[in-house]
């Protein structure tokens, strides 16, 4: 039976150097599947890519090494509870639950552009990352959001220290000083979730957030225990805004790479009323070239550029053998370039994600929130605030880069792909 290719020069010291450069040179030269090294190999391509992340029983997904369970009596998640925590918290994400909620998002996303100071260059992911953590924050716990945003902060600190670039991998059961911390801050925040479980549970209001989501008795599997919902909720309010900002780095540098794409989302955005919380999903289904160039951008730079995958027996995957306990690596990065699904494609041409009538087309294989069903659940949520936020932002200002060399695109150890140090500067428009 064949086993994939092997690139030349391949294997982890090739990799760290220039990680997205070896990606697509081994989408190049050896196409869908290559090895790595021994017992690791990347799918480059649409197809076999989106096969992997369908094939849920040969190619599962693994625990998130970032905010494991913590460790308490009796306190380990069953299979089942792990079922119903996600179920739960889809009843929340879910695209229907985002559309009726669109007035809470809008607000923020406006405050983003009416604060941003103008005339100076401005490090830009730090202003994002803290308005889309206000917003992912209040989506999940309403009106709780105040008590529990300062710690969830202090999780997406504890993240950043935990993917920062090191020259070692230490098992998961050494306790680095980067661990230490995130446990410290994982308890943290618990200990300032758990009061406000027990008292939404004890007083009847439950909330219409995701957290009243999760606190709802399921037809299937009845109530979520506690601990379910302690152990589940750190990593999922982090991604609320850790994702999406690094994306909203990448978006807005692409408005002032591309100023006439901009002028049409401008033109496009004049649309949204003049007070944020009155937008409804009308008006943001409405934001059609808005929404495209979004994915565009994504489509060329993914925040989540790479995916891992685990097969539990050996396999074929287009026509390779794929042994039981290899690392598969999914790479949205290349499989988004892939010519069959995406003509010319490294060119910016949000129009593509158009029909001829100017409505919302999928022209290829789209991965930037995953597919299957272990997709982003926060997908949804990310794309609303994404495009209300390109809108609001390109509604008032022209951007434009400051002169200087050109913004790095760093690669985190944990597949995250962001512009670190991206600086822009915004002057009002008219």
């Amino acid at each position: 039976m064949d086993e994939p290719p092997r690139l030349p020069g391949g294997g982890f010291a090739a990799w760290s150097r220039d990680r997205l450069a070896l990606a697509r040179r081994g989408a190049d030269e050896c196409g869908d599947v290559w090895q790595l090294e021994p017992g690791t190999c990347v799918v480059a391509t649409a197809g076999p890519c989106e096969e992997v992340l369908h094939r849920v029983q040969d190619f599962p997904k693994p625990p998130s090494p970032l905010f494991p369970p913590l460790k308490r009596a009796n306190s380990a998640l069953t299979p089942e509870e792990h079922a119903h925590a996600r179920a739960a918290r889809m009843r929340g994400l879910r695209t229907r639950a985002v559309a009726a909620r669109i007035g809470e998002i809008a607000p923020g996303t406006a405050r983003f552009a009416d604060q941003w100071p103008t005339g100076r260059d401005v490090e830009i992911l730090p202003v994002v990352r803290h308005v889309l953590a206000d917003i992912g924050v209040r989506y999940l716990f309403s009106e709780d959001a105040p008590t529990l945003l300062p710690f969830a902060w202090q999780l997406f600190v504890a993240r950043e220290l935990l993917v920062r670039p090191s020259r070692w991998v230490w098992p998961r059961w050494v306790p680095t000083s980067a661990r230490r911390f995130r446990t410290r801050q994982q308890v943290a925040f618990t200990d300032a979730l758990r009061p406000i479980v027990r008292r939404r549970r004890s007083s009847g209001r439950l909330g219409d957030d995701v957290l009243g989501h999760m606190l709802r008795p399921s037809p299937r599997y009845g109530i979520l225990s506690e601990g379910a919902i302690l152990d589940t909720l750190p990593g999922i309010t982090v991604a609320t805004f850790e994702t999406p900002s690094r994306a909203a780095g990448l978006i807005l540098l692409h408005l002032a790479r591309y100023p006439r794409a901009a002028d049409r989302v401008a033109a496009e955005a004049s649309s949204l009323p003049a007070d944020p919380a009155a937008t409804t999903s009308t008006h943001l289904d409405s934001l059609q070239y808005t929404q495209a160039l979004v994915r565009e951008v994504l489509r060329l730079q993914p925040p989540s550029w790479l995916l891992t995958r685990r097969a539990t027996q050996q396999t074929r995957l287009a026509d390779y053998t794929i042994d039981a306990g290899a690392t598969v690596l999914v790479c949205p990065y290349t499989a988004h370039r892939d010519a069959r699904q995406h003509p010319e494609p490294d060119r910016f041409r949000p129009e593509r994600w158009l029909d001829d009538s100017g409505s919302l087309a999928k022209p290829g294989v789209f991965l930037a929130f995953g597919t299957g069903p272990h997709g982003c659940e926060g997908a949804a949520l990310a794309m609303a605030m994404l495009t209300l936020l390109t809108a609001q932002t390109a509604r008032r200002y022209h951007l434009s880069e400051p002169p200087g060399p050109e913004p790095s695109y760093q690669v985190t150890t944990f597949e995250g792909l962001a512009t670190p140090g991206l600086h822009l500067r915004a002057t009002v428009r008219g």
